[in-house]
């Protein structure tokens, strides 16, 4: 017998608990660093930036840029760019606006405040958006003009085709229906928020067991039970904690008092009620929802993929690159359509300036979440943290008085060294 024979075999090695949980290192350092950036600011602010109402305002000016961040990992995921989105933005937003305030009561007669109104706004707004993110795609893959190119031609083009429809005016205020799409004038208040909150823990709970079970069904290593009940335990704390941390946020009794006035009745002494979650987050997390499935389980984000990993082998394996450039395109036309809703909803009104330098904030959302300009490479869930990343910067920034144009110095610089870390974590992990 040799001696390799009769040695008994080396022990595996015992994972840490980061390898247990498997953890994606990159996303736990953004988190990471978004918690830093929170208790930093919060501490400068001498404890303002984690207050219920700082929290509540920075999810309902975060959903906006998210919306059309997750759009955007398409877009560069294909080896595109967008620098429309923005000014697209105001176009919906202008149609939007003016479809409920002049064309429906004016030209075809509802009466303002007539139920219909919103959502035939909304849907004027999504067919316009749509096709505008079509026409794009199709000047991008059947004409091949560079979509750097096409896109910034329509920055200068929607932005000013804005101003046009509504003749530099402010159109306002808009349907109260469509307002609660915005965030402040419509949440679901405390309790509608626990039962949110309670069916999302399920959800989670359920995905992640769901997910467990079909990768043993198919021969697929998977994490320790512990690992996964860890990991279910921690995202039902997350989720009760964000729900808790909203409902903590309460009405002013002004508002309030004013609501009951408006009824005929006197506010009873000592009521309260809180926001809780708003609608626009909601949307969000629809949104997500919908387009991480459209990503990971369905032909359309297989497709993506692969063209954004290799165009050349893609075409040649049969995939029409051309025309899935078009559809990505008007996906994207039609999220920007849906971010107008919230942006305007939000104001309640439409103005001149919406969604200025929001094509920034989008492509940089989209990029510190982890989305490769190199294509091929992107994550829903990393662009939305992205974009609250930015957001509270900006936010925790203002409320610091650092001037506008310092504000814009960081985020430029943030957005350079994200990039820079993301080639280096790339580099070290074999990712390209």
């Amino acid at each position: 017998m040799t001696k390799s024979d009769t040695d008994p075999a080396p022990a595996p090695r015992r994972k840490s608990v980061i390898q247990a949980l498997d953890l994606d290192l990159r996303l736990l350092g953004m988190v990471g660093a978004f918690v830093v950036l929170c208790i930093g600011f919060d501490l400068m602010t001498g404890g303002r930036f984690l207050t219920p109402r700082n929290i509540f305002n920075l999810t309902i000016q975060t959903v906006s840029v998210a919306i059309m961040a997750t759009g955007m990992v398409f877009i560069i995921v294909t080896r595109h760019i967008d620098l429309s989105v923005g000014a697209l933005l105001a176009t919906c937003s202008a149609v939007m606006a003016m479809t409920q305030t002049e064309i429906l009561p004016n030209m075809l007669g509802l009466e303002l405040g007539h139920p219909l109104i919103p959502w035939i706004a909304i849907l004027a707004g999504l067919v316009t958006g749509t096709l505008i993110g079509a026409f794009h795609g199709y000047l991008v893959g059947y004409l091949m003009i560079p979509a750097f190119i096409v896109t910034l031609g329509g920055l200068l083009v929607w932005r000013n085709v804005a101003w046009y429809l509504t003749s530099g005016k402010t159109i306002g205020p808009l349907d109260e229906t469509f307002q609660k799409f915005g965030g402040i004038n419509g949440t679901l208040g405390a309790t509608g928020s626990w039962i949110v909150g309670g069916l999302a823990v399920a959800a989670a709970v359920y995905g992640l067991f769901a997910a467990r079970r079909n990768k043993l069904r198919h021969g697929v290593a998977v994490k320790p039970l512990w690992a996964e009940a860890v990991l279910a335990s921690l995202a039902a704390v997350a989720i009760l904690a964000f729900v808790a941390v909203l409902n903590a946020y309460e009405v002013p009794t002004r508002r309030l008092e004013r609501l009951f006035e408006d009824q005929g009745l006197v506010m009873p002494e000592g009521y309260t009620q809180s926001y809780g979650i708003p609608i626009s987050v909601l949307l969000l997390i629809a949104i997500a929802i919908a387009m991480t499935i459209l990503a990971k389980r369905t032909r359309f984000g297989r497709y993506i993929f692969a063209t954004g990993g290799n165009p050349d082998a893609a075409e040649l394996s049969g995939i029409n690159t051309r025309w899935l450039t078009v559809k990505v395109f008007a996906l994207m036309g039609a999220l920007c359509a849906i971010s107008a809703v919230v942006a305007s909803a939000r104001l309640t009104n439409h103005s001149n300036d919406i969604g200025t330098l929001d094509e920034l904030r989008v492509i940089a959302a989209a990029v510190i979440g982890g989305t490769a300009l190199a294509g091929g490479l992107g994550t829903i869930h990393g662009a939305i943290l992205g974009a609250l990343i930015m957001q509270s910067l900006q936010s925790g920034m203002a409320m610091v008085g650092v001037d506008a144009p310092l504000q814009n110095i960081v985020v430029g610089a943030v957005l350079v060294v994200a990039v820079l870390i993301d080639i280096l974590y790339r580099k070290r992990t074999g990712g390209g």
